[in-house]
């Protein structure tokens, strides 16, 4: 049997990886952690940084949207451009902290 994160178990339906896939992840040595939905958290700059600039459509030709959507509606953007400028905003508020 195939681990779960590749699996419908392992995924969360509104995007990303359930506990369960996080887990099945780790078991091969892998840390992943759960989605930051908010604030000026670095990690959550970086992911969305990547993906914005992720190939591929945000929906699917009957309209749903695509798990990559999925995923960036579960880190706070609602689309790429809007991962993108969401990243640009968090970093530059992160580096006028310092």
């Amino acid at each position: 049997m195939t681990a779960a994160w590749t699996r419908k178990e392992g995924k969360n339906p509104k995007g990303g990886l359930n506990a369960k896939g996080r887990a099945s992840l780790k078991a091969l040595g892998q840390n992943i952690q759960a989605p930051v939905k908010s604030g000026d958290n670095p990690r959550r700059a970086s992911y969305l940084a990547r993906a914005a600039g992720n190939p591929g459509p945000e929906r699917k030709p009957d309209g749903s949207p695509t798990r990559l959507l999925l995923s960036l509606n579960a880190w706070g953007a609602s689309s790429k451009a809007d991962a993108k400028s969401k990243a640009a905003a968090i970093s530059k508020r992160n580096k006028a902290k310092k």
